[in-house]
Order: structure tokens, then sequence, then C-alpha cells
């Protein structure tokens, strides 16, 4: 009974996150001038840190050749940085140029004005309560994310 219980509000849970998170691509669309997958990708490259071209695409979900699209058209705008592996030069390392990490940065500040703005309603006692079971979930998923890799 309690795992039905879990799977249930986790599903809950995570339609309702998707719902609130397209609240906020919604309220922050053509802010950055770029489309929402182009700076889904730059700003978990700026936060993860130089990466190969085909873990990003593993991580993204997404083919190499259509991420390899994506990454010409942040190397032309100077977002991105692009090298090849001179110890296997079939990999490609990718990695956020200084004017990339800045739009990055701009992007994830919107996305927290969003967050405020979304949640600006709720009473201190549900912050609080909501604060430590994000606390308790994040540790926990984080937990199952190391344990399943």
């Amino acid at each position: 009974m309690a795992r039905k219980e879990f799977v249930r509000l986790m599903e809950e849970n995570i339609w309702t996150l998707d719902k609130i998170a397209d609240k906020l691509r919604l309220e922050r669309a053509d802010t950055t001038g770029y489309p929402r997958q182009l700076m889904s990708i730059l700003v978990r490259l700026h936060n993860g840190g130089r990466a190969r071209l085909k873990d990003i695409a593993r991580r993204e979900h997404v083919s190499a050749p259509n991420l390899c699209a994506a990454f010409r058209k942040l190397e032309h705008d100077g977002l991105v940085i692009r090298t090849i592996d001179e110890d296997d030069r079939r990999n490609t390392w990718y990695a956020v140029s200084e004017s990339g990490a800045q739009l990055a940065k701009r992007a994830m500040d919107l996305f927290r004005v969003g967050i405020e703005r979304v949640f600006s309603g709720i009473s201190r006692e549900d912050e609080v309560r909501l604060t430590e079971a994000l606390r308790t979930m994040h540790e926990i998923v984080k937990n199952v994310e190391l344990n399943n890799d």
C-alpha cells in the first residue's frame, strides 16, 4: 500500500513541477533570444563544466547529430568553445565561453525570479515545510542517482 501511494505521489509531484516549469518557461520566453532547448543545454553545460558531445547528447536525450547543429549555433554566437580531444580525436569537448557563462547566469536569475513569483503567495509556514520536504527529496534522489550510475 505504501509503495503505491509513494508512486502516485511522485507522479503527481512530477506533473505539478512540470506544470510550474512550463509556466516559468512561458513567462521568460524570448528574454534571452534563444530557444528553450538551447538555453537548457547552455545552462547545464555551465553548471556541469566542460563535457564531451556524446555525454551531453546522452544527458539531454538528443542525438549527437542534432546536438551538433545546436552547438554550431552556440559556437557561432560565441557562447561555447569546442575543442578536439588530443588523446582521442573522435571526442569533441564543449565548454561555456565567458559570454556564454554570462547568458547562462542571466537565464538562471530569470528562472529564480520566476520561482519566487510563483511561490510568493505561500505562507512562511508552508515555505518552511516545503523547503524541508524538498531538501529531503533532493538528498534521497541524489542517493538514488548515485546508486544507479
